[in-house]
């Protein structure tokens, strides 16, 4: 399919009942190829094949004509729109139940280039934890990792602040359309972060906030990460839906203590009690998540682990189960590999950005090299 029909393809899924059967589609490493590769496959046969019920002319004709308009908004403005089997689309992200067929992005695209984590909180966060999100955020960005958040009042425009204050990236996930702000008030940090970082959406150009599109949003900013650090929550905080996402995605899930006094962060504290790691410091997440203690985090181009290990060294999990010229599957690698997911979407992840694999269509890869 072309990028306009996987817009085309996007606006279905939002209109009508097609989401669930799309999700299942793009989810399944072998549903495309049931319907032909993609950049083969036309528009009305994918739909027909994934919902029979949405493949009528009227609907696909309302469908592009949707899409049109969207792209053409996006031009105006400078926003790209990044389709599921584009080797730019995030193979985190791409791994998840429900990847959207396309994003919207506005800023720069390479800050999706390297491991993130997620920083979030209460909206109406206490000084105490928008200082910490902030202090943390700074410090995981100077170390090279990308600071994720949702643009929300409190905790997150703190932890974007701090991502920029440091010089380092930081991913910004709307429950808009990436030209509209909301918070209103966030107009001027969103404009810093489409320099800096990247403003980023499943929703197209021009829709504009509604309360169900945020819990949706929040499945994103977990996908995009490595982990979720919940700096402050109450019980009934949106932040808890993200560990939730975070945790059936595979993904770490990490809580700062808070006081126990005012009730808080209740939220966070029964994520603590129920296993989460403590996060105190940078160093608590980095740690966790096996990078650098000191130094850059995960800078692409930096040293990994070789798949010609020596004797003594150990081959690794993933590409001594990989055959030149063979197109592998998430699933496919986890059942060879050993790995639990959040292992191994990490240990891909990692691998990509060494040059080492190759993407060949969303959640598929091959050795680097041997894309056919």
């Amino acid at each position: 399919m072309t990028l306009d029909d996987w817009v085309a393809l996007a606006m279905l899924w939002w209109r009508g009942r097609g989401r669930r059967a799309i999700a299942s589609w793009l989810s399944d490493p072998h549903g495309a190829a049931r319907l032909g590769r993609a950049s083969d496959a036309a528009l009305p046969a994918v739909v027909a094949g994934i919902a029979p019920r949405l493949a009528s002319p009227g609907r696909l004709s309302a469908a592009r004509d949707r899409a049109g308009a969207a792209m053409a908004a996006a031009t105006a403005v400078g926003i790209e729109a990044v389709p599921w089997p584009d080797p730019r689309y995030p193979a985190l992200l791409a791994a998840i139940a429900d990847p959207p067929p396309v994003l919207w992005l506005r800023g720069d695209l390479t800050a999706l280039n390297g491991p993130a984590v997620a920083v979030v909180g209460s909206r109406a966060g206490t000084a105490y934890a928008c200082e910490v999100s902030r202090n943390l955020a700074a410090d995981l960005a100077s170390r090279g990792v990308a600071v994720v958040s949702g643009l929300a009042r409190g905790v997150d425009s703190a932890a974007h602040r701090g991502a920029l204050a440091a010089g380092g990236r930081t991913i910004a996930v709307l429950g808009s359309g990436v030209d509209i702000v909301y918070p209103p008030e966030h107009a001027g940090l969103a404009g810093e972060i489409a320099v800096r970082g990247l403003l980023v959406s499943e929703l197209p150009p021009g829709t504009t906030p509604r309360p169900a599109y945020f819990p949706l949003r929040n499945r994103l900013i977990s996908g995009l990460s490595r982990a979720v650090v919940v700096a402050e929550a109450s019980e009934r905080s949106g932040s808890l839906i993200t560990a939730r996402l975070a945790l059936e995605q595979g993904r770490d899930v990490m809580a700062v203590p808070g006081n126990v006094l005012t009730g808080r962060n209740r939220g966070a504290h029964a994520l603590l009690r129920d296993g989460a790691r403590i996060v105190e410091t940078a160093d608590d997440v980095v740690e966790e998540l096996g990078l650098p203690v000191g130094g850059a985090a995960g800078a692409a181009g930096g040293a990994g682990p070789r798949d010609d290990a020596g004797p003594g060294d150990a081959p690794d999990p993933i590409l001594r189960h990989m055959d030149a010229g063979e197109v592998y599957g998430v699933d496919d690698l986890a059942a060879r590999s050993g790995l639990d997911s959040a292992s191994l979407l990490a240990r891909l992840t990692d691998l990509e950005l060494q040059g080492r694999i190759a993407r060949a269509g969303a959640g598929r890869f091959v050795r680097a090299g041997m894309v056919t």
